[in-house]
């Protein structure tokens, strides 16, 4: 099988470069690599609705205040108890 080398690889990117102009080639770069994303995530299963569902699921959000003065509150007579001690 045929394996590009490096002068290969320049004159493509010339080539390139003088159909698409300078000004565009960012614009391809990100739309390929998103592009490749997409295509990975879809290979692999991945997709965000199934990210957003781990990310709430695994506790990313912030505790309620309830919930986190009850812990406060917890590990202040435990550390009170253990001062007993």
């Amino acid at each position: 099988m045929w394996t590009p080398g490096p002068l290969e690889i320049i004159i493509v990117l010339v080539i390139v470069l003088i159909i698409f102009g300078p000004k565009r080639l960012p614009d391809l770069g990100r739309s390929l690599g998103r592009g490749m994303r997409e295509f990975k995530d879809s290979v692999t299963g991945k997709d965000k609705e199934h990210e957003e569902i781990e990310s709430k699921t695994v506790g990313d959000t912030p505790d309620s205040p309830s919930t986190t003065a009850s812990s406060t509150a917890r590990e202040t007579a435990s550390t009170a108890r253990e001062q007993q001690s």
